[in-house]
């Protein structure tokens, strides 16, 4: 959605140069991505299932985090056959399934932390 000479668009292209983790970070930003396709896994693969779970979210933004995530090749839309009007459903590529037990990593460390985890400093081992 950005202008490709624009600064920020510049910097992420940049970015994805140097890491693909700095890509992947990209594809999966967005408030509601991660929930978007953890509940696609759950089975909540309908436009409305996702709005009745995902309490908050306008359908406006789901449709464009749908889109982005489609464009990503992490979902795919299809249509179900026989139903009128034309049902779709969202399915995980290989590529969204690979990223569910990411998203429950970071969960779980970001409930690590909100728990109360104790931070330390850790030494870096060009220091030692």
């Amino acid at each position: 959605m950005r202008k490709k000479q624009s600064s920020n668009y510049i910097n992420e292209e940049r970015l994805a140069q140097i890491c693909e983790r700095n890509s992947a970070i990209s594809i999966v930003s967005g408030r509601w991505k991660s929930q978007i396709v953890f509940n696609i896994f759950l089975g909540n693969d309908r436009f409305h299932l996702l709005l009745q779970q995902l309490p908050g979210i306008s359908e406006t933004v789901l449709a464009r985090q749908l889109k982005e995530l489609e464009n990503h090749a992490i979902l795919v839309k299809k249509e179900i056959p026989d139903t009128v009007p034309a049902g779709k459903r969202y399915i995980l590529t290989n590529k969204g399934q690979d990223l569910v037990p990411i998203l429950d990593n970071l969960c779980n460390w970001g409930k690590l932390y909100a728990n109360g985890k104790q931070i330390e400093v850790v030494s870096n081992k060009s220091e030692a």
